[in-house]
């Protein structure tokens, strides 16, 4: 049994794993001749045939819509930029409550706040590490406006229920499906079936354009407002004749032509991309499901998994070992895109002082919010203990892993495992 790395033993993994890339010739040749064209962005900030963007753009998004299977998609030039238009697209007035996951990437809560809205957080499920149904339903008040479900890590959340909860109350449902792309829920992609869904196309996602996002819905109303405020709104809605001027402050959120035409190559690999991710994490899940102490979750049979991040739990009591010790070990036998812990929101420093705009606490204290928002440390206990104590994830769409790769992985782990009782 060889001696562990960090005691001093022979390192594992000797070399850096290779960055993941699904850049290939394809989307090489479609730059070339998006730049040789002359035409880089086609966008206008007013009324006319070029506010909707240059042919890159438009066809990029005819073809997600085909793709995912819904009315309307609408290309943004990040995820963040896509979040914030779909919650500005709904109707959200200032004061008003969305229910949100703390386990998730700060801008989910952001896009919020951004419109001095509340996000009021619900804890997760330990199943499958999304938002809790039964949570959200003991929040819901007279300020709650919308539910935003995040499909975190690849699969997607309890659509069903959330979809129930929303047509009970009234509510509208944002489905933050960053991580989860062609994933399904019941025969149906991730993101298709709430009010507003979208995918992000940052670079270490399954596909990606370096920077970027796709919003989608079946909603032309909200179609039309998340693409006036991707493009100046308040300069648009004259001409257009918009009477509804709800939250039409508009920015520039547009992605351009090159990046669509890379979009364009990027998606027709989504497929073959999933399916490799998937194989490489069910090979990985199959060797580690006899360690002691390691329990991955199951996928719902009504679901696929695409692994963004393939997450596990450990149980630190029955391994005798702490959590930062076994990532430590792992670390040390040259494991990359191995994390301790992922998110509490709740607790980042904006919500623990409820200061965001300006100094003086707006807009928690002020006269459209109600003065009880709870962010104190406990009201998501699942989410607290799985981010302090029990969580460990690898990061499956980091690296470009072929089968020695993976073969690698798996010896680190079972080399670690091997060696507990020197840890």
């Amino acid at each position: 049994m060889d001696k562990l790395a960090i005691n001093g033993g022979p390192k594992l993994i000797k070399e850096k794993l290779r960055p993941y890339n699904s850049i290939g010739l394809e989307e090489i040749e479609a730059v070339k001749r998006t730049i040789e064209s002359g035409v880089l962005s086609k966008y206008l900030g007013c009324w006319d045939d070029d506010f909707f963007g240059g042919t890159k753009v438009q066809e990029f998004e005819e073809n997600c819509k085909d793709f995912f299977g819904v009315e309307y998609a609408i290309t943004v030039n990040s995820w963040t930029s896509g979040l914030i238009a779909a919650v500005g697209a709904i109707g959200v007035e200032p004061g008003d409550e969305i229910i949100v996951s703390p386990w998730t990437m700060c801008a989910s809560a952001t896009a919020i706040i951004h419109w001095n809205a509340i996000p009021v957080f619900a804890d997760i499920k330990r199943e499958n590490f999304c938002i809790d149904p039964a949570s959200i339903e003991k929040l819901i008040n007279k300020r709650t406006k919308a539910i935003m479900a995040v499909d975190i890590f690849g699969q997607s959340a309890d659509m069903n229920e959330i979809m129930e909860l929303a047509d009970k109350y009234n509510l509208k449902v944002i489905s933050d499906s960053a991580q989860a792309p062609g994933a399904l829920y019941r025969g149906k992609y991730t993101g298709t079936l709430a009010h507003i869904g979208g995918y992000s196309l940052n670079y270490h996602k399954h596909i990606h354009t370096g920077e970027g996002g796709v919003l989608v819905t079946n909603d032309s109303n909200l179609a039309n407002k998340m693409r006036l405020i991707r493009n100046h709104a308040e300069a648009v809605v004259g001409n257009k004749g918009e009477s509804d001027l709800t939250n039409m402050v508009g920015y520039n959120f547009r992605l351009g032509e090159i990046e669509c035409a890379i979009g364009i190559e990027q998606l027709k690999k989504l497929k073959k991309i999933v399916e490799n991710r998937t194989e490489i994490a069910n090979r990985i899940i199959q060797s580690l499901s006899d360690l002691k102490g390691v329990y991955i979750p199951k996928v719902d049979i009504n679901k696929t998994h695409v692994y963004y991040i393939l997450p596990i739990i450990l149980d630190v009591n029955t391994i005798g070992v702490t959590r930062a010790k076994i990532v430590a070990a792992l670390a040390a036998e040259g494991l990359q895109g191995v994390i301790e812990g992922y998110a509490n929101l709740h607790l980042l420093p904006m919500y623990q002082n409820k200061i965001a705009y300006g100094s003086k606490g707006f807009p928690w204290k002020s006269e459209y919010c109600r003065s009880d928002v709870d962010y104190t440390k406990g009201i998501c206990p699942i989410a607290e203990k799985l981010h302090n104590e029990e969580f460990m994830g690898i990061e499956i769409c980091r690296h470009e892993l072929n089968d020695h790769d993976v073969e690698l992985v798996i010896s680190a782990f079972k080399k670690v495992w091997s060696n507990l009782d020197y840890l």
